[in-house]
């Protein structure tokens, strides 16, 4: 087992009040596999893939759980190891690569420090980066360009450049296809894919189920701040057992069938305040009164590699 998540939960201390944006996530990582996390805007999906990295920014905090990479739990680790770490075994790209590249910064200095910092001679890494450059279709004299320069794509393929310089056994990659154009988002998948075949395990964010459907091996299901269900791509997609993925899924356009587009009604609870019981109650079809507004679901196993938390998976309700 190369990750071990268990009973993760992770608050925002705002001054509007405590915000549960994870609340006992349990899910693991083999090695090899490709694990993709859907789920709407504030589900809890981004949280939980920055504290596997344990990266929560302010004024969030792990309230409990353990973060297990190769039998070393990451949110106990000091400020060196994780170093040791972070860009080499495990590594994250992430949503806007503004955000992790430096501006006033060449993409060469960035990606040779990278290197650097684990070890690797300086006259090494710049030739390094050039093939790392030219890996992800960039041309090597990309090295002497600021990020601004750089298209949105561009500057998503240099993150990722960055990220397979150690060949890491974890990438984290967090929506790094959102606002990008369909022809760009497939070079980035077909990256990823490169990586997850020499071995790197990819753990994927993405609100687009249908993108999750493609590539993954497993996918993981989140809903305001719980994993709402867990399984194959051929279990989540052929026989949805949670609401909310059947909902995800109808939503989805299919150019080949006749089938309408479903929207999901009503919006995601205030997780300042979720609701009692199961969170996806009030705007559930099968919601039964004094049972689903009062008893929170425990994610259980109903079939071999298939978890759900709902009192009625499949549909099917207790008389």
């Amino acid at each position: 087992m190369l990750l071990e998540v268990r009973n993760l939960s992770v608050y925002y201390y705002t001054l509007s009040g405590v915000v549960k944006g994870a609340e006992g996530v349990s899910f693991n990582v083999e090695e090899g596999e490709w694990i993709t996390f859907v789920g709407e805007s504030g589900s809890g999906k981004s949280t939980v893939a920055h504290a596997v990295m344990n990266l929560v920014p302010s004024p969030g905090k792990v309230v409990s759980g353990e973060v297990i990479f190769e039998g070393k739990d990451i949110l106990k680790l000091s400020k060196e190891e994780l170093r040791q770490i972070r860009g080499k075994e495990m590594t994250m790209v992430f949503q806007d690569p503004m955000t992790s590249l430096d501006p006033l910064r060449t993409i060469g200095d960035q990606m040779i420090e990278a290197m650097t910092v684990h070890g690797v001679p300086e006259d090494e890494a710049r030739e390094r980066a050039k093939e790392l450059l030219q890996r992800v279709n960039l041309p090597p004299d990309r090295l002497d360009y600021y990020p601004h320069q750089l298209s949105g794509g561009q500057r998503q393929r240099v993150s990722i450049a960055i990220a397979m310089a150690f060949r890491p056994k974890l990438l984290i990659a967090d929506e790094p296809t959102t606002a990008l154009d369909v022809i760009v988002q497939d070079s980035i998948m077909d990256l990823l894919d490169e990586m997850k075949a020499e071995g790197t395990s990819i753990y994927f964010v993405t609100h687009d189920i249908s993108l999750a459907v493609e590539r993954s091996d497993r996918i993981a299901v989140m809903y305001a701040g719980k994993l709402v269900e867990l399984g194959t791509v051929e279990q989540i997609v052929e026989n949805p057992l949670h609401p909310y993925t059947k909902a995800l899924i109808e939503a989805v356009p299919d150019l080949w069938s006749e089938r309408p587009v479903k929207a999901i009604p009503g919006y995601p609870p205030d997780l300042r305040n979720p609701p009692k019981g199961c969170r996806f109650h009030p705007r559930c079809p099968l919601a039964k009164a004094g049972i689903c507004d009062a008893e929170e679901p425990e994610l259980r196993e109903v079939e071999r590699y298939h978890f759900v938390a709902c009192h009625f998976p499949g549909g099917a309700k207790d008389e």
